[in-house]
């Protein structure tokens, strides 16, 4: 199991689907088993979960900081 690609193929999926967007705003866990087909084990969502949550945020964040430095 490779929880690294895992959360690369999640965040792919989620962030380009407005549905799945908000689907994993109301419940991360179940968005993510779907978008993975349920390949990962119980014990394991939490880090694909919380993985997806940080990278998101971080690519939310770098294109806020894109955004302001055009404006200058």
């Amino acid at each position: 199991m490779d929880v690294t690609a895992m959360i690369k193929d999640a965040v792919e999926k989620i962030t380009k689907d407005g549905d799945l967007t908000k689907a994993f705003q109301q419940d991360p866990a179940a968005t993510v088993k779907k978008v993975t087909g349920d390949k990962i084990p119980a014990e394991a969502i939490d880090k694909v979960v919380d993985g997806v949550k940080a990278k998101i945020k971080l690519d939310s964040a770098a294109g806020a900081l894109g955004s302001i430095k055009k404006l200058f």
